[in-house]
């Protein structure tokens, strides 16, 4: 087994690298997200080093759980996302989060808005992380049918794949 630390830089790291899903009402995207990724970190046996959140940047949907069609989907790919509650994104998490990931323009231009001064560069497009797409937003499947959440999360699987990569890059070492 191979022993990984968190470091960024030549600096040792004690805390978990944070990463914060954001979408509208976070119900589906943002949640579909953190399942994916948190699925992945699983499977990658990273879960001690890194913890996930989601949140919305408006309060529509605080305590519900994701849609039904984003888990029917999630379960559908063997990602489990019920136990996922919404939330309220909140200017802290700026300082709390080492990564805040917005789904599209809109919510990304709300996020700067209420990022404190200096946190700027933890606030990214999540689809940044997926430049072989070709395209900068994940669209919100909630007006749309079945094939709108799967191509949420065959996008969302996309970009986790890439910001694993970003992260084992920045911060992960072995030892």
């Amino acid at each position: 087994m191979i022993n990984i630390s968190l470091c960024y830089g030549n600096q040792k790291m004690t805390q978990k690298i944070r990463i914060l899903f954001v979408c509208m009402g976070n119900i589906c995207r943002s949640p579909t997200a953190e399942g994916v990724f948190r699925h992945i970190i699983r499977e990658e046996k990273l879960a001690h080093l890194i913890e996930t959140d989601s949140a919305g940047t408006h309060a529509y949907h605080v305590g519900q759980p994701p849609d039904r069609r984003a888990q029917q989907t999630a379960l559908g790919r063997g990602i489990d996302i019920g136990d996922l509650r919404a939330r309220q994104v909140k200017a802290r998490d700026f300082d709390d989060f080492h990564y805040v990931l917005a789904m599209d323009d809109d919510n990304y231009q709300i996020l700067s808005e209420l990022c404190p001064e200096g946190k700027e560069e933890r606030l990214k497009l999540f689809l940044d992380f997926a430049k072989e797409l070709g395209i900068r937003e994940v669209p919100d499947p909630y007006y749309g049918g079945q094939k709108g959440f799967e191509n949420v999360f065959d996008m969302v699987d996309t970009a986790s794949r890439g910001l694993l990569e970003d992260i084992r890059q920045r911060y992960l070492r072995e030892k």
